[in-house]
């Protein structure tokens, strides 16, 4: 038996970032993670060394946005650890079947410059449409970055910036109640209300849905910011890909002392005295928390699969079957595609240039399409019929992930976890095998060749990972990579549920972390950071709001001396 102060379950991003945090604050701190190795859904790996040796691919994130929202590369000085980031620009790519297409910059005047050519009406609502999101985007950083019931931490957060961006939003009845009529509605309507083209609509709404449900969904209007991202603060990969962040978080925690043991899958959350004291790992080993476990897995499965159900009863006799009933995942997950190219993509039909393959290459020819590979997900229905895709070929950034001259192409595919009809089949009873995996994947790759004939003749080599691998891979419940879906009703402080949404259990020192707490899923450190920081406030109360308290200060008075 080990004891260390703090055990964290699962070394993901976030649970890498909080170790940082507890490790600068002098506690001592393991991570065990199931995998052979770190990072969860932020690794690069070379995942076919046989076929394609010297490729290194992304095997889930791969653009990186809300992380430039915080201050965690900066609070931590990742860059000393051997991070860099790579800036996007165009940002966007989308190729229409007539012959148009949407090519997003980080400029926004660039960007309206490209709609003009097309429709001048859309370019002037584009402008205003993106700036009306990025002021709501401002006003909700303070948010993001701090824990959702902490009002003090919230305030504290708002400079002069984001305040004026808050009462440019918010700043009088009509606009506080339209601004909630934003949040309530759908991606697809809030588009529909602004735009007439489709070429350009069908791209947002695909952007809108990377948020794991169908445009139409109420509720899920936000992921218009997702576009307004990418204009500011802008969009970057790591060089070396997405697996670099996680290298550079090890890099730190290790020199820190921290210790990240893999191969350690955890099967029990040792409760004793009603606090949580440590855990088990397969083969029985223990390891001992003197302050506390930070779960980086998500709320379920940790209290359905790895606590006794008499000690979480006895810290709250409703959890449990909360937890079990209330919590939604909607079946749609991803089946990723990853190619080992001989030669870059080449977009023929729309007057190929280079640029095109800087950002992500969407393939969305219409709203309608965008939403039919989504819905039909939910009812466990493939949408290979016609495929809709984010493609992203990195290795033309960043020519470290392939050999000279060589490429890797990144595909997500939404695809539903659990198949309609095919109950008790396949891999853990999905519905999902290799024959039919590969067969999707065919009719995905010859959707993209509509647009680049020459994918598949420039394919050395193939990996196709199932919505159910990539399930049992992460440990993501029903293959949910954000843990739990992102809809109104599960964020902020409905996230998981409104009881454990501040990152605290109702068993004591048991602490949640990872995409399934706010401010939810994506390459951000903010659910790691947010957690450390209630850790720190419990154990260190006088401490942590001294040094929050400076923190506020000192951010308030540079803002003004800055004139902002």
């Amino acid at each position: 038996m080990q004891q260390y102060d703090v055990v964290i379950i699962g070394a993901g991003h976030n649970g890498l970032v909080c170790a940082a945090y507890l490790l600068k604050a002098g506690y001592s701190v393991v991570l065990l993670e199931k995998r052979s190795v770190p990072g969860g859904a932020a690794t690069t790996e070379e995942i076919l060394p046989k076929e394609a040796p010297g490729f290194k691919f992304n095997l889930c994130a791969i653009d990186h946005e809300f992380i430039h929202l915080g201050p965690v590369v900066e609070e931590l000085e990742l860059e000393k650890y051997g991070l860099e980031y790579l800036y996007c620009d165009p940002v966007v790519f989308c190729p229409h079947p007539d012959g148009k297409y949407f090519l997003g910059h980080k400029s926004l005047d660039k960007t309206c410059a490209e709609i003009a050519r097309y429709s001048q009406r859309d370019a002037v609502k584009y402008k205003e449409f993106t700036e009306y999101w990025q002021r709501a985007l401002g006003a909700m950083i303070p948010m993001f970055n701090a824990p959702p019931k902490s009002i003090l931490d919230i305030a504290g957060n708002y400079d002069i910036t984001k305040i004026k961006d808050l009462f440019s939003v918010i700043g009088s009845p009509s606009k506080t109640l339209d601004f909630i009529r934003n949040m309530l509605t759908s991606g697809e309507d809030i588009l529909n209300e602004w735009f007439d083209s489709e070429f350009l609509k069908a791209p947002l709404a695909r952007l809108c849905a990377e948020l794991g449900a169908p445009p139409s969904q109420k509720t899920l209007a936000i992921g218009a910011i997702m576009m307004a991202m990418r204009h500011n603060p802008g969009m970057a990969r790591p060089r070396g890909g997405t697996g670099a962040l996680t290298q550079a978080l090890v890099n730190l925690v290790t020199s820190k002392g921290g210790v990240i043991l893999t191969d350690q899958q955890v099967e029990k959350v040792l409760i004793g005295d009603g606090k949580a004291v440590g855990v088990r790992v397969a083969g029985g080993k223990e390891y001992r928390a003197k302050e506390g476990v930070i779960s980086n897995i998500d709320a379920k499965r940790l209290f359905l699969q790895m606590i006794d159900k008499s000690d979480a009863d006895a810290a709250d006799p409703d959890l449990h079957e909360r937890l079990e009933r209330r919590i939604v995942n909607n079946n749609e997950t991803i089946l990723k595609i990853d190619l080992a190219l001989n030669e870059p993509l080449r977009f023929e039909h729309h007057e190929h240039k280079d640029e095109y393959l800087v950002g992500s290459i969407l393939i969305a020819d219409s709203v309608t399409h965008v939403e039919q590979a989504h819905s039909l997900c939910t009812l466990g229905q493939i949408p290979d019929a016609d495929p809709s895709m984010y493609v992203v070929m990195p290795s033309f950034l960043d020519p470290s992930l392939a050999p000279p001259g060589k490429h890797t192409v990144w595909i997500e595919f939404f695809a539903p976890y659990q198949i309609k009809d095919a109950e008790g089949t396949g891999l853990n009873g999905t519905g999902w095998t290799d024959e039919l995996k590969n067969k999707v994947a065919d009719r995905v790759v010859d959707k993209l060749a509509d647009y680049a004939p020459n994918v598949k003749s420039a394919t050395i080599a193939r990996a196709v990972e199932s919505p159910a691998e990539l399930g049992e891979r992460l440990g993501a419940y029903k293959g949910n990579y954000y843990h739990i879906d992102m809809t109104l009703d599960q964020m902020v402080f409905f996230r998981p549920l409104p009881e454990i949404a501040n990152y605290k259990t109702p068993i004591d020192n048991l602490y949640l972390t990872g995409a399934g707490t706010h401010p939810g899923g994506s390459i951000s450190g903010m659910p790691g950071r947010n957690c450390a920081r209630v850790f720190l406030q419990k154990k260190q109360p006088m401490q942590q709001s001294l040094k929050d308290a400076r923190e506020s200060i000192v951010s308030t008075f540079e803002s003004l001396f800055r004139g902002k």
